[in-house]
């Protein structure tokens, strides 16, 4: 079942602020409506917040960035009132991202307050991390040990599989494009997955819901994503245009091809002096009339992405059936249970650059699908026009819908009244029928 609980409809003020009352009221509305907290005692539990980024590339505040702190501690509360035996609280954020200016201390003296058992753990699930600042960027690529994670290979039934040929073209933006190519190729799809994730009885997805560039929309499904360790275990995008069998950008470009090609030299020396040397010969191309022109750049963010959809479900079909020896169960071998800040949603640029959408609705659901189609409901955004929300229903192997198709209908149209008409990112006009964010044009 899907819940959706409304701060304007329980009294609270119009924009907030929401206090840790008014997110609590509206968790527990959420959490009544969907049939409660599937938490129980003895369980361990995973809890998955949205914390991709410690500041607004675009400056327009975190509140509209990751998930709530306030819905954070609200959750871990209920989680703990159900005696679990563990509670780890994790994510991987982006390489660059400073920990701390996520998980500040306010919030982890919150997290003690609550924790009387000492089972709590809270855990950055990233392999790399970016020290230090500048064109010279030494990438620790061991941050987190290798046997603190699971490779698992979905192989044929990976959904990467139909565009795995020609091999090579898997690209993730600021990562060496040749480790990613030892990872997914024909046959072979490896993920390297948070061993806590596989080892959980309950996964509680807390995603900020926000508009993504290259997903259109983040939400239930895309929040799982932060379980896998190494970015270059995630293709994002194909390289080259879809005239040249890619999927980076629409038709074809010798400029954002070159960039492209640069890109790659610079990612292959992350580190090392010559990074300096490369990127910036492919900014310097980019910076050429027309480079960037047209509704997508060079890192795959536009409508016709058809590569980052699969992983992620490949993903959410991991953190579902996936096991933790690293075999993949036929029936689901534990429950993902989504709770979904929906107060003040990003839009526009996102997932890095969103601009506020004060809607003020919490969700909670049993079903990442459905979850998501609420989101779209909620930020005026058709569902069928989102490949991420549209695909997620398909008839594969692992399936992650738990219910038929319209079992959510109802609560769709209550968030629907609920929510707003979202600014779609760049490359994603016509999503929800009113215009995006400016796309580059030629100076």
């Amino acid at each position: 079942m899907t819940g959706v609980a409304s701060a304007r409809e329980t009294g609270a003020p119009p924009g907030g602020p929401y206090t840790a009352e008014v997110v609590a009221r509206l968790l527990d509305e959420a959490l009544d409506s969907s049939g409660g907290l599937p938490v129980e005692a003895g369980d361990r539990v995973l809890i998955k917040p949205n914390w991709v980024l410690h500041r607004n590339l675009g400056g327009g505040g975190t509140d509209c960035l990751h998930t709530s702190p306030l819905l954070v501690l609200a959750v871990l509360r209920r989680v703990l009132s159900r005696n679990p035996s563990s509670v780890v609280i994790g994510d991987a954020p982006v390489q660059g991202c400073e920990w701390k200016g996520i998980v500040t201390a306010g919030l982890m003296d919150g997290i003690r307050s609550l924790d009387g058992r000492g089972i709590v753990s809270v855990r950055d699930f990233r392999r790399t991390v970016t020290r230090g600042r500048g064109l010279y960027r030494a990438p620790d690529a061991d941050a987190r040990p290798e046997d603190a994670f699971v490779l698992l290979d979905l192989g044929n039934d990976s959904l990467l599989e139909p565009v795995s040929e020609p091999g090579g073209l898997f690209r993730v933006t600021m990562y060496d494009p040749r480790l990613l190519a030892r990872r997914h190729l024909p046959g072979r799809h490896q993920y390297l997955i948070a061993r806590e994730a596989l080892e959980a009885d309950r996964i509680i997805g807390l995603p900020k819901l926000k508009t993504h560039r290259k997903t259109g929309v983040t939400g239930a499904l895309k929040n799982l994503v932060g379980l896998n360790g190494n970015k270059e275990f995630l293709p994002h995008h194909r390289a080259g245009g879809t005239g040249d069998g890619g999927d980076c950008y629409p038709g074809r470009s010798p400029l954002k091809r070159l960039a492209e090609r640069l890109l790659d030299r610079a990612n292959e020396r992350a580190g090392t002096a010559g990074y300096a040397f490369w990127i910036s010969a492919a900014r310097a191309v980019l910076s050429l009339r027309g480079a960037v022109a047209g509704e997508a750049g060079i890192d795959g963010g536009w409508s016709g992405n058809d590569t980052v959809w699969r992983t992620v479900l490949d993903i959410d079909r991991i953190a579902l059936y996936g096991r933790a020896d690293g075999t993949m169960s036929d029936s689901p071998a534990r429950t993902v249970f989504s709770i979904v800040d929906a107060l003040v949603c990003g839009q526009g640029d996102g997932p890095l650059s969103p601009s506020p959408l004060d809607i003020g609705v919490i969700t909670a659901s049993d079903c990442m699908v459905e979850s998501d189609e609420i989101g779209c409901a909620l930020l005026g955004i058709s569902p069928d026009r989102v490949p991420l929300v549209r695909e997620a229903s398909g008839d594969f192997r692992w399936p992650l819908r738990t219910r038929p198709a319209g079992s959510s209908a109802e609560a769709a149209s209550r968030a629907s009244a609920l929510g707003s008409v979202a600014v779609a990112p760049c490359g994603w006009e016509g999503i929800q029928g009113t215009g995006g964010v400016s796309c580059p044009t030629a100076p």
